[in-house]
């Protein structure tokens, strides 16, 4: 159950019960307790959460959240069982090293399984790659909106890495623009006005060794909306590239644009500011050949629409769906 009003986060996918914190969402661990049984209340009463003869545990937990969990299903399962991330023998594969994860018993009630009893199982922990994933098209088309509303929802996304923002275009407008703008429009206005300047090739230099320097696993670049040498060079180090455009006509020279710096073009995206939905298009099979489709088409294509200041963009259709290509990209 994912509601961006709770500070703890749990939703069941077969007999995993996957938690984590709200990152979106600061609060101090007396409110994440509260909120972490009020949500498990809720998935009980719902009918979500049933009890029976297991339910194994995926996610960070403070103490006090874990001894909530445990009191709760303690009561309804014969078995609660925890991930233990370093467990189990890493596997080489032909896309990277994985591991199956594998959980500890830490309540058993008249099963033949014991408290510190391994549970394996055939889900698999992929071992994760660090992606650098270059926002870019024409000007006016919405990048900005698109790169708050995407770090939104990845960090709303259960067990996802954090999305780090690097802003490679001085038009003033940073990450911390956003929540500057939902606080006090006026002062974001003069904010950007202020601290706007020209992309210079000194600018594009420093830009690029943030880029190469970056190692998160999820890192996000937004460049200006230029086909410039100084674009070239920022973009060099990155690895692949999601474009937006209003025009369509302007797809075909920033594909061309990423293509000459090897950059693999995740996403192309109309940006439709007058629309009223989505549209999400993902190549048939993405998941399981995502590398051999990457080499010939984006894996992910569509509208995106009305892409405004101000406004929460991270339940949109195209931006979940492209925040879900992301994560899935640190697995391959």
């Amino acid at each position: 159950m994912q509601n961006n009003m709770y500070s703890y986060q749990m939703t069941l996918e077969g007999e995993v019960l996957r938690v984590g914190f709200n990152r979106t969402l600061f609060a101090q661990g007396d409110r994440i307790a509260k909120d972490a049984l009020e949500v498990l209340n809720q998935m009980i009463d719902s009918g979500q959460i049933t009890g029976g003869k297991r339910i194994l545990i995926d996610g960070p937990q403070s103490v006090a959240v874990s001894y909530i969990i445990a009191h709760k299903l303690g009561h309804l399962y014969e078995v609660v069982a925890v991930l233990d991330p370093k467990l189990g023998s890493k596997i080489s594969t032909p896309t990277g090293s994985l591991r199956y994860k594998n959980y500890i018993v830490t309540v058993s009630h008249g099963s033949s399984s014991k408290v510190g009893d391994v549970i394996a199982t055939e889900e698999k922990q992929q071992e994760r790659n660090i992606i650098k994933v270059v926002l870019c098209g024409p000007p006016q088309s919405g990048k900005s909106c698109l790169r708050d509303g995407l770090k939104r929802a990845i960090l709303l996304t259960l067990g996802a890495p954090y999305p780090y923002v690097i802003t490679a275009c001085p038009d003033g407008e940073g990450s911390w623009h956003q929540q500057a703008y939902e606080n006090n429009e006026a002062i974001a206005k003069d904010c950007k006005r202020n601290n706007k300047t020209d992309v210079t090739p000194e600018f594009a230099q420093e830009a690029a060794k943030w880029v190469k320097s970056a190692n998160q696993l999820i890192n996000i670049v937004d460049v200006g909306g230029k086909i410039s040498p100084e674009n070239e060079t920022i973009m060099q180090p990155a690895s692949h590239a999601v474009i937006l455009a209003g025009d369509t006509t302007k797809f075909a020279e920033w594909e061309g644009f990423c293509q000459n710096l090897n950059l693999k073009i995740v996403a192309k995206i109309h940006s439709q500011l007058h629309a009223t939905q989505d549209e999400v298009i993902l190549a048939d099979d993405w998941k399981d050949n995502t590398n051999e489709l990457l080499e010939t088409a984006p894996l992910l294509t569509g509208s995106v629409h009305h892409l405004e200041r101000g406004e929460d963009l991270s339940t949109r259709p195209m931006i979940k769906a492209l925040a879900d290509v992301l994560i899935h990209l640190t697995k391959c």
